[in-house]
């Protein structure tokens, strides 16, 4: 098994961290321990460690989900001291291995509450960081603000001593830090969302304004969220893709992470309580990361999502294979080209067609293996992230609606989980009850765009755009997809 005892005997080729992870304290605490948070902020922590950032920089990550999956992941970061494997690999299937130590905790919060609290709390703790979904934030699409009526939420609410949500541990925390004069830290959101440091903090001030209205005043004026633009392909790793890395690496790893080797991270360099020397490891640090967050959300993630709801209706299940189709490749491109690229403002002096260009190789990397139904997962609040910009400026400016509609309309089929060869697949989709996964399914085309999906333009919605979604689906079931993309 990979851990602390085997660090001074790693396989050939594997690299270990140059520094002894037993002598790293802690200064950040994760939530959402997830395939991408290792392969990307622990990855760039793990770099600054390595070239002798003295730190208090380890990683003590939070599991917040209960059950015996949740409890068999934490035993095993646990008996691995904490160790994992990454893999990048390049178009060319290049490989390299490293074996992270930055991850020097983990606390299942339902096992043991307060010794997240008591974490948190601990005055070396700095940053506060999460990935916890597009969807995690709960906030009302149509209002902005947080919603205090979620269940979860009520519950922390009747009882802020004892929190269950990242909400309630966050704020609960730092009420004591401010009762104790410790100091805040800084809250960082890793998710793929527009404006993510605003949107936390709306969360987070809005979860403690319903709980303490002065407490909230004290989190606004000393607490910063930076926004950022995180971004590297990070595919599930299942038990078959487990064996083949460490067949490759010669490790003995229950967790290893697989990832290609592009990766970037544009961030605000808003930090109460100090932060690693990012700059050092290529984070580009910016007052504004808007422009990079537009040209990222609207072509790479937007596309991504197309091709994999496209890609599955046509029987493809991997990424590589989806973009291989010269007829999704053509669709994707022309959608890049005509309907992001003509209306989308780049940050000076980035190449729009360039990105292109690289977008679509990085799809194309086989190696790295992504499964069309991870990148479609949650569909419904991607959807509102990655389209909501394209889809309003389109309706705005009277822009040519067929690839947009056709994309739309995919996804809605893909909802349906059947291709057209007929084999089944399961979408998804954890923020949707069954009954709304159901309006998929319903004989109405147009039932379906009540989903939330659909909310981040719903105020420009045009009976124009409703009838192309509805034409494109009945297209997608008469015709089939091939023959119905448009140019």
């Amino acid at each position: 098994m990979l851990n602390k005892a085997i660090l001074g005997n790693l396989p050939k080729g594997v690299r270990g961290p140059a520094y002894d992870p037993a002598t790293l304290a802690p200064g950040i605490v994760h939530f959402g321990v997830g395939n991408f948070f290792r392969a990307h902020e622990a990855w760039y922590v793990e770099r600054c460690l390595d070239q002798g950032d003295p730190g208090p920089w380890g990683i003590v990550g939070v599991g917040l989900t209960a059950g015996a999956r949740s409890e068999r992941k934490a035993a095993t970061f646990r008996a691995q001291d904490g160790l994992y494997s990454l893999t990048e690999v390049d178009a060319h299937g290049a490989r390299t291995v490293r074996v992270i130590g930055a991850l020097r905790g983990y606390l299942l919060a339902p096992d043991d509450p307060q010794a997240v609290l008591a974490r948190l709390c601990d005055p070396a703790t700095r940053i506060v960081s999460m990935t916890i979904t597009e969807g995690g934030y709960n906030i009302d699409e149509e209002t902005g603000e947080f919603r205090v009526d979620n269940a979860l939420v009520q519950e922390d609410l009747a009882n802020p001593r004892a929190p269950a949500t990242v909400f309630g541990y966050v704020v609960e925390a730092l009420r004591h830090r401010r009762d104790a004069g410790v100091g805040p830290f800084t809250v960082m959101s890793c998710d793929n969302l527009r404006h993510n440091g605003q949107v936390a903090r709306t969360a987070f001030v809005g979860y403690a304004r319903a709980c303490d209205p002065d407490l909230a005043t004290w989190i606004e004026d000393h607490v910063t969220f930076p926004c950022s633009m995180v971004d590297r392909i990070t595919p599930s790793v299942d038990a078959s893709t487990r064996d083949l890395l460490n067949r490759e690496s010669g490790l003995d790893d229950a967790l290893p992470v697989l990832a290609e080797d592009f990766s970037q991270w544009v961030l605000e360099d808003s930090f109460c309580a100090g932060r690693p020397a990012l700059e050092t490891v290529g984070v580009q640090f910016v007052s504004d990361v808007t422009g990079y967050e537009q040209v990222k959300v609207r072509m790479l993630n937007a596309a991504h999502v197309t091709l994999g709801a496209l890609g599955l209706l046509l029987g493809h299940r991997y990424v590589h294979d989806a973009i291989a189709d010269t007829d999704l490749h053509r669709f994707i491109n022309a959608y890049l080209q005509k309907d992001v690229m003509t209306q989308i403002h780049a940050p000076q002096g980035m190449d729009l067609d360039a990105y292109r260009r690289k977008v679509i190789s990085r799809f194309s990397n086989r190696a790295v293996a992504d499964t069309l139904l991870r990148i479609c997962s949650d569909g419904a609040s991607k959807s509102q992230v990655f389209w909501t910009d394209t889809v309003r400026r389109s309706l705005q400016s009277g822009h040519d609606l067929s690839r947009i509609a056709f994309g739309l309309a995919a996804y809605l089929e893909m909802l349906r989980g059947v291709d057209e060869k007929g084999e089944t697949y399961t979408p998804l989709e954890p923020t949707l009850t069954e009954g709304q996964v159901a309006l998929a399914r319903a004989p109405d085309l147009a039932a379906a765009l009540a989903l939330p999906a659909f909310d981040g333009w719903r105020d420009l919605q045009t009976p124009q755009l409703t009838q192309a979604i509805v034409t494109a689906r009945r297209a997608i079931r008469e015709h089939g997809v091939r023959a119905s993309l448009p140019d």
